[in-house]
């Protein structure tokens, strides 16, 4: 058997018989989903499984309720998109509802002392609950503490806080990481060398692809890590990083996994270099995929590891059954990573579709944290929609 070969194998997880001991916070979470998504073997160590703080916990008033949004970046298009689906979708339908007053919005531009400022402020002015992003695992930890000892839970989305007071939702990212450096190792046969583009160290969701990305890509013997960068998940910012790294690096390369949003930036690298265009790991920007729709023999696979809009509503809707008193099971609310076939991009997007796009292409909440999906983790389910205090 060939190295990759192993390593795709390696990628569906372990069986039941070589799960470790269960972590308390999985108990009651049925066992096909401990096992894809919460294996010892392909979860970061750092990734918080314990019991939530909230089982039992109830919000200090009745709805509407305010929410505070303590955003920690919103230079990239994901970002934008995310607050797209906030500020368009989730606002509106919740103040409907009657179950939300008004969303206040922080944005910190990733200085964590900032960030900790405006969750304090947040917490101070009054808010029922608060959210953060894609922040440092750790750095924010006094600042939740501080909100939980208020009364005021804290809510992680595309990334996890290792705080026991926070609650935390995405995709199993060293698990999507793996597959993405499994499916490079596949496309490039097994050998050859590739740079790694990462997003921004030192954030718990950067770091957990990474590290899934070179397990992925070093399982396969003949694959050399050649190069790493720093993307910072924006375009502009890989781009010019890429094409540093190609002008002062001229052998041969093989391949490139990169993490989203940066592939697009990676992909005009090479478009500008002057280089053969070689395989490009490619997520869930509209643009990036445009350009595989064209050139269809540039991938044989795409994985979408963090749709923004339906990741910022994957942890709204655990916000909302968390302060209705539902009872989340678990510190970490784990989805699985969504992959595409060319075939799946070419029934999402027309011949004619724009490479330039700064949209993304999401999965939707039915795939990526559906009601059904979220009642397995919490004591008391319910439609968070028909709540009535």
């Amino acid at each position: 058997m060939k190295p990759f070969a192993r390593t795709i194998l390696f990628a569906g997880l372990v069986s039941a018989a070589a799960m470790p001991a269960l972590a308390a916070g999985l108990d009651g979470i049925p066992k096909g989903i401990q096992e894809r998504l919460y294996s010892s073997k392909m979860i970061d160590p750092q990734q918080p499984v314990g019991p939530s703080a909230y089982r039992n916990w109830k919000a200090k008033k009745a709805p509407p309720w305010t929410i505070g949004y303590a955003s920690s970046y919103a230079g990239n298009t994901w970002r934008a998109m995310a607050m797209k689906r906030l500020q368009k979708v989730l606002i509106p339908k919740w103040k409907k509802l009657g179950l939300i007053k008004e969303v206040i919005i922080t944005q910190s531009n990733l200085k964590d002392s900032l960030q900790i400022q405006q969750i304090r402020q947040l917490v101070d002015q009054g808010v029922d609950a608060i959210i953060v992003c894609c922040s440092n695992p750790t750095a924010l930890n006094q600042s939740v503490k501080y909100a939980y000892d208020k009364g005021v839970p804290v809510f992680s989305f595309t990334g996890y806080l290792t705080s026991p007071y926070a609650v935390n939702s995405s995709t199993n990212y060293q698990l999507g990481g793996f597959q993405v450096g499994a499916a490079m190792a596949k496309q490039i046969k097994g050998k050859g060398n590739v740079l790694v583009v990462e997003g921004i160290p030192g954030t718990s969701a950067s770091d957990s692809q990474d590290r899934g990305m070179k397990a992925g890509l070093k399982s396969a013997k003949g694959i050399k890590i050649v190069g790493s960068v720093a993307g910072m998940w924006t375009d502009q910012i890989a781009q010019a990083a890429v094409q540093k790294w190609l002008a002062t690096h001229p052998g041969k390369l093989s391949g490139v996994v990169v993490q989203s949003a940066a592939e697009l930036g990676v992909l005009r690298a090479f478009q500008q270099s002057g280089r053969k265009m070689i395989p490009i790991a490619i997520g869930g920007e509209t643009g990036a995929l445009c350009y595989w729709r064209k050139h269809p023999n540039l991938i044989d696979a795409a994985y979408q590891l963090w749709p923004p809009g339906d990741d910022i509503e994957l942890i709204w809707n655990i916000m909302m059954r968390t302060l209705e008193g539902q009872g989340p099971k678990v510190q970490s609310v784990l989805v699985n990573p969504e992959k595409f076939t060319i075939e799946d991009v070419k029934k999402r997007l027309p011949a004619d579709c724009d490479e330039n796009s700064k949209l993304w292409e999401n999965v939707g909440v039915a795939n990526w944290g559906s009601k059904k999906y979220l009642d397995q983790f919490f004591l008391r389910p319910a439609d968070p929609t028909a709540y009535k205090p």
